[in-house]
């Protein structure tokens, strides 16, 4: 090593992780210094002229992303990576607006340390124009923890999504139904610069093919039968916030025209209208489709997908993720107690069986699991013979056959509820509870019709007496996924 080689400035509590990283950087040629306190780190920046600082986020005596903003004002040409533990959206998202170089979740090979640092190295320093706004005034009071994951593939996600927070691309999010794609565009919104304005969503797949346009741009009075009166779309309801398109591939071929319109001008009519409005609304579209395949079979129009897909970001399927179940539950199972359910653990097996299962609903299906669980058990330990007979039947049956001896559905039900009543000690469950109930009925009766019309969803509408939209709505709400009911008819 000679008296030229680069300095970089080393950062962390962990005396451990201080050892390796710089051992790493020392072989591959660099100076290092260290610090283990946010305190020591301004220090070593205040004394040492490095280009680069490697910094963990939390110290025993503050956050290194609370001083970003003071470190980017004094010091600009200083290229930042920060490592962290703490991986989650707020973390990606307050480093991206502190303008960091890179970010490091932890734990991460040495070589992609020693790869970034080169890279932070190479590149010109990176001079704001104006001060950085500090992290916490950017983030808005959304509440961002219904996104959970610290796998790498969620990592790749919470990095991209820091990259776009700032923007207003039009953003595409594919991914299978359950994934999370809606929870991913309120993300994006709710951390965005148009955060104080609303946040609408409209669902393609749940609403009639015919009255899309309407719903989507609003109508004049008497445009067709029943309009009665003039009434704005969800664009006009959007403002100046986000409007969430899901399940895109599901627009009709006119109402494409009309949203590719839009797009290009910035301006549409109501239907039956001759009066422009103008639209300052973000377009965040979500589909679960194979947008390409639906263009080769001339079912979307290629002008508009790429409209639509300035930013894609391509949501992982829970089955790619496993190592993120546990945390997963743990937020479900908090979740659900701050809404009057029972706490209740997880033993070792039930997480390993939750972690094998294939989740054809990804975390939709989870969460919905994880909630019936808790209504259903009244043991404080929930066990993988708890759960076997509810993955093996996609969730019809009580686990291990607590109210089967009902002699009918009321009086099982009737069972169920008094348990759950009992459960609460004389405390009353939180609001909604009517809801939720429902919902325990409803995906069991919806999956045994499924399961009894071999899939066909126009059979199972007409047997339960549903519109074919409202049914597919409930599908995706209940997390029911539409493969499971093929895989057997029942007798």
């Amino acid at each position: 090593m000679t008296s030229a080689s680069p300095l970089i400035l080393l950062s962390d509590d962990d005396k451990s992780i201080r050892l390796v990283a710089s051992k790493a950087l020392a072989n591959a040629g660099f100076q290092v210094k260290t610090a283990e306190t946010l305190e020591g780190l301004m220090a070593l920046i205040d004394h040492h002229d490095a280009s680069v600082l490697v910094s963990d986020v939390v110290y025993p005596d503050g956050d290194a992303l609370d001083v970003l903003p003071q470190i980017k004002i004094s010091r600009p040409d200083l290229n930042i990576i920060m490592m962290s533990a703490r991986s989650t959206l707020l973390t990606a998202v307050k480093a991206q607006e502190g303008e960091v170089f890179a970010y490091l979740p932890k734990p991460f090979p040495l070589e992609a340390l020693v790869e970034t640092v080169t890279a932070a190295l190479a590149a010109s320093p990176k001079l704001a124009a104006n001060p950085p706004v500090a992290a916490e005034d950017a983030l808005g009071d959304g509440d961002q923890s219904q996104i959970v994951g610290t796998s790498p593939a969620m990592q790749d996600i919470f990095r991209s999504m820091a990259r776009l927070v700032p923007t207003d691309l039009s953003v595409m999010i594919t991914g299978e139904s359950g994934t999370g794609k809606e929870v991913v565009a309120r993300a994006l919104h709710d951390l965005g610069r148009r955060r104080d304005g609303p946040f609408v969503a409209l669902n393609m797949a749940a609403i009639p093919r015919d009255l899309i346009e309407s719903e989507l741009f609003g109508h004049e009075k008497g445009a067709f039968t029943g309009a009665d009166r003039r009434l704005d779309g969800r664009f006009a309801q959007a403002k100046t916030g986000t409007l969430f398109l899901d399940e895109i591939g599901d627009m009709p071929p006119d109402a494409q025209t009309r949203l590719l319109r839009v797009l290009q001008d910035g301006g549409y009519t109501r239907v039956g209208g001759r009066e422009v409005i103008r639209s300052d609304a973000r377009i965040i579209a979500a589909t679960h489709q194979s947008l390409p395949e639906l263009i080769q079979k001339g079912q979307f129009r290629e002008d508009l997908y790429y409209r639509l897909n300035v930013v894609p970001l391509n949501l992982p399927p829970l089955r790619e993720r496993p190592d993120d179940i546990p945390d997963l539950v743990r937020h479900f199972m908090a979740r659900a107690a701050g809404e009057g359910l029972s706490p209740k653990s997880i033993a070792p097996d039930a997480m390993a069986l939750l972690k094998s299962s294939p989740w054809p609903g990804n975390v939709r299906e989870l969460e919905n699991l994880i909630r019936r669980v808790l209504v259903l058990v009244d043991d404080g330990v929930i066990t993988s013979k708890h759960l076997s007979s509810l993955l093996a039947s996609g969730g019809e049956h009580t686990p291990g056959g607590e109210i089967a001896d009902a002699d009918n559905l009321s009086e099982a039900a009737a069972l169920h509820i008094e348990r759950f009543f009992a459960s609460h000690n004389g405390n009353l469950p939180a609001p909604g509870l009517y809801g939720r109930i429902l919902e325990e009925v409803e995906r069991p009766l919806i999956t045994a019709t499924l399961q009894a019309t071999g899939g066909n969803q126009i059979k199972a509408a007409e047997v339960l007496g549903l519109n074919r939209n409202t049914l597919r709505k409930k599908i995706q709400l209940l997390g029911i996924s539409p493969t499971v009911s093929r895989f057997k008819r029942r007798p």
